[in-house]
């Protein structure tokens, strides 16, 4: 395990975001890191005041030489930290930084590729310090570069996700329902023009989703990828072409044991690299989190990233 510190026995920073899960992690991480401490593991506490935090705390402690991370929050919590490991202008790092998690946030869904006793399994691998590569998948657009591990959707469940933490936040996960009802009732299908490897065409047929994943899940329980695998150098790409109201009613319940993907209006495969050809920035859904952006190309880069699981 690469460290900043003695290989033998590494030193953490532990980052800790407060509000995640509407602030259960700020009631849950002193017990949680008490408990790692009294294991053994021997780390340091940093704690974000504002969006954006994890990303400057994790790239300022790269720059110091330390290598081994725990997120401590949910998914956004590690993806702010995913995208201070890396950046346009630094080589990627040899041998891989670590992350390891506490997962303390709302939806937690990287780790559900692993195991369904998250928190535990978690906890276990950082105090055994087992650990296993994982691909990085990295979105270029016209503004910069995004990391991620989980998934970055368009469509559907961008708007659904742009529409619950705009107006629905408040409400926990039955915001997330208002959020997709409304979304549904307003149901937009649209063309996001794109070519896939070297493909010699333009996709520009409308769809109402299309998912880039690295790992199975979203949301917590959905599997939106069923065949994504996180260390097979692939992105796993799945898209819906322009369903209706009824027919996506009909498939959500096929988003959480992954038969959506048997819909003849769906199409998935594990391809390596996509270039967008978007006239202007749309709504993504990444690892939790909703950015506009404007994608240019997305690339996959193998075993860039040591997660403890």
């Amino acid at each position: 395990m690469a460290s900043g510190n003695d290989s033998r026995t590494p030193r953490f920073l532990a980052v800790v975001n407060p509000n995640a899960g509407s602030g259960r992690c700020g009631k849950l991480a002193g017990p949680a890191l008490d408990r790692l401490r009294a294991a053994g593991v021997a780390f340091d506490v940093a704690e974000t005041l504002r969006p954006g935090d994890a990303q400057g705390l994790v790239r300022d402690a790269i720059r110091r030489g330390i290598r081994n991370f725990i997120a401590v929050g949910g998914d956004g919590t590690s993806f702010e930290m995913v995208n201070g490991f890396f950046s346009p202008e630094e080589a990627f790092l040899d041998p891989p930084p670590v992350l390891g998690f506490l997962p303390l946030g709302t939806g937690n869904s990287f780790l559900r590729d692993f195991t369904d006793q998250g928190p535990e399994d978690a906890f276990q691998a950082i105090v055994q310090g087992r650990g296993r590569l994982c691909d990085v998948l990295c979105m270029e657009h016209k503004d910069g570069t995004l990391y991620y591990i989980n998934l970055l959707s368009m469509g559907f469940p961008a708007d659904v996700a742009a529409v619950t933490n705009r107006r629905f936040k408040p409400f926990g996960h039955f915001g997330y329902w208002l959020g997709l009802f409304t979304c549904l009732v307003r149901l937009r299908r649209e063309a996001f023009p794109l070519r896939v490897d070297n493909e010699k065409l333009v996709d520009r047929r409308r769809c109402l989703l299309l998912t880039f994943s690295n790992s199975k899940y979203t949301g917590g329980k959905m599997m939106l990828a069923p065949r994504a695998r996180t260390d097979d150098g692939r992105i796993e790409y799945v898209r819906w072409g322009p369903v209706g109201r009824i027919g996506t009613l009909t498939h959500l319940p096929g988003l959480y044991d992954g038969t959506h993907i048997q819909s003849p209006m769906a199409e998935c495969r594990a391809v390596q690299r996509i270039d967008f050809h978007l006239d202007e920035p749309a709504d993504v859904m990444v690892d939790g989190e909703v950015l506009t952006i404007h994608p240019k190309t997305l690339l996959v880069r193998p075993g860039a990233l040591q997660v403890m699981i």
